[in-house]
């Protein structure tokens, strides 16, 4: 028998958190100051990133949240726009002075001035689920626009500069606008269509940011989480992309969407610990208490997996998983739908209320947060495992997690347990890696692309264990009006004892 197996240590989850930052460096260094504003089903966030110009590492410099169901109520005359998915009625109105208010106290407390010390805010939502087509999600982020400017934010900090002359002083020895131009790939990837995407699923630009704020965070790590990669957000509705492995720029052919942490949500519902049509996970989490991973938790975990479907997205549906879906424009884009949904959007989750009700009655506390870890972790695999059928996830494929139902509790751990019996990699930790605050950091990445700004010695572009592609971007550049510079990349086939040999699928 060989004892060093019987000592093996389970693979250490890569986890993506900056240090504790310094104020008191903010000015005077060259720090790229950023807002994301996010609505979301469950919660509002602004949140404040300080991006090191000359690293290129982010650090997240305040996070201000509050739960999206104590907006305000709509008042009289005013339209009710959308719903979240448990029902919160959202006008522009109120979700301007919900976004005013979270902007203005992120930066109090951040001790930082909106129009003196911000250097760009990028809006983004996942509240689809009551609108009827993706192209009305513009019409949401002109409310969150309106928002912004409310607190102050002014206009210019909200599209792309046009020269040089449009960059900050301070900050124009870091662009290489005048070399290359925000095209619409952010971190060298191409949205499935125009230039959001929109047109094939209504949360292609939560997916963007967070493919972009994963390729980020990762640079904390040891991961190289660069094209091809696929991302999975798992917020209270899911989103992600699977990218090519393309030069200079990768395309998405796959687009997560559907459910997601809506699924815990909906198990703890049926608790009594929360309310039972707005309650969720983070009512009750607490990232001290201990879970049960025993027999119990596990036989619960599969009741629940019979009602939670992943599947490629039918061509039939125009909703999966609440979330508004263009199969047939996603066809033309040669993208894979990946869906995740309770039943038909939605339509069981009465039934996951009431398997969290007796489970909770029985078993108690641990018992519940294990059997939600140990669901997740499945979501994780079966999401990866339709990929992997697709033809679009390989042993080349990075995979990375963010969101509240992806990086709580011990989920990175089982994460891991499940991806490695996909056999897709010999050392499944170093290709997998989970990241705080991906929307805010991919919104940090977002603002430097539309601002050209780049660090070549720690590159986001490009292809796993390749060089920076600025030169082939140029090279594009000069090519406009030809078709777009396409090549194999074959960094990927030079580092053999990288990847599994076992499971490359070309």
């Amino acid at each position: 028998m060989n004892l060093g197996s019987l000592f093996k240590q389970k693979p250490k989850p890569r986890i993506a958190e900056s240090p504790p930052f310094n104020y008191l460096e903010l000015k005077s260094k060259p720090y790229y100051i950023v807002a994301s504003v996010e609505v979301g089903n469950t919660t509002t966030k602004s949140i404040l990133t300080a991006t090191d110009m000359t690293t290129g590492r982010t650090y997240v410099v305040n996070k201000t949240v509050k739960m999206t169901r104590d907006v305000r109520p709509p008042k009289p005359g005013e339209e009710i726009f959308a719903k979240t998915i448990n029902g919160t009625a959202l006008t522009k109105e109120s979700i301007a002075e919900l976004v005013r208010d979270t902007l203005i106290e992120s930066h109090e407390r951040a001790r930082l001035d909106i129009k003196t010390d911000l250097h760009f805010v990028v809006r983004s939502t996942g509240v689809v689920a009551e609108l009827d087509s993706p192209d009305q999600v513009g019409a949401f982020i002109q409310a969150l626009a309106q928002g912004c400017l409310m607190a102050g934010v002014p206009p210019r900090l909200m599209t792309p500069a046009m020269s040089i002359y449009n960059i900050i002083d301070r900050f124009k020895r870091y662009t290489m606008i005048e070399k290359v131009v925000f095209n619409g790939a952010v971190a060298a990837v191409y949205p499935p269509q125009g230039s959001t995407g929109v047109e094939v699923v209504a949360n292609e630009m939560e997916g963007e940011l967070a493919t972009a704020g994963i390729k980020e965070g990762s640079k904390w790590t040891d991961v190289d989480f660069r094209n091809p990669c696929l991302s999975m957000d798992f917020g209270t509705t899911l989103d992600g992309r699977i990218t090519s492995d393309e030069l200079p720029y990768a395309r998405t052919i796959g687009n997560l969407l559907g459910l997601a942490g809506a699924i815990p949500d909906a198990v703890v519902q049926g608790t009594g610990l929360v309310d039972r049509k707005t309650g969720a996970t983070l009512d009750i989490f607490d990232p001290k208490s201990k879970s049960d991973y025993g027999k119990d938790a596990r036989e619960y975990a599969e009741s629940i997996d019979e009602y939670v479907i992943i599947e490629k997205v039918p061509k039939s549906r125009t909703k999966y998983g609440l979330v508004p879906v263009n199969p047939g424009a996603a066809e033309q884009n040669d993208v894979i739908l990946i869906g995740c949904d309770i039943g038909v959007n939605g339509s069981d989750t009465d039934k996951l209320s009431e398997i969290g009700g007796e489970l909770y009655k029985s078993k108690g506390l641990k018992t519940l947060f294990g059997t939600l870890d140990i669901v997740s972790s499945h979501v994780a695999r079966r999401l990866v495992e339709v990929g992997v059928e697709e033809g679009i996830v390989t042993g080349k494929t990075a995979l990375g997690v963010t969101g509240r139902a992806g990086i709580s509790g011990n989920k990175p751990s089982l994460i891991i347990e499940e991806i490695s019996k996909l056999g897709l990699y010999d050392e499944p930790e170093k290709n997998i890696v989970f990241v705080d605050d991906g929307l805010a950091r991919g919104a940090a990445v977002m603002a430097r692309c539309m601002n050209s700004m780049g660090t070549p010695r720690t590159p986001l572009g490009g292809v796993r264990l390749g060089r920076c592609i600025l030169q082939q971007r140029m090279e594009y550049e000069s090519k406009k009006g030809s078709a777009p510079i396409i090549q194999a990349a074959k960094p990927l086939q030079e580092t053999k004892s990288y990847f599994s040999e076992g499971h490359k699928r070309e």
